[in-house]
């Protein structure tokens, strides 16, 4: 199976996992919701598959670019 990174877009905190380990998500899916100047940005998945594992936890800050899952595709 082949794997596919999914990374935050922005410098955030991590407000709300949506998808854990073991979710089936389609394209587009929000995986988990940060939290910026009170705004939620959605961190979806770039492709179908399933959420091989959330390499964050709600409460932690985040940096663009950095990986948050990894998805199975």
């Amino acid at each position: 199976m082949a794997e596919s990174p999914v990374k935050a877009e922005i410098t955030a905190a991590v407000w709300k996992i949506e998808a854990g380990p073991g979710t089936r998500v389609a394209e587009g899916d929000a995986i988990l919701l940060l939290e910026s100047m009170k705004m939620e940005i959605p961190v979806a998945a770039p492709r179908s598959g399933r959420v091989k594992a959330v390499h964050v936890a709600e409460g932690d800050l985040v940096e663009e670019g950095q990986v948050v899952a990894t998805l199975e595709h």
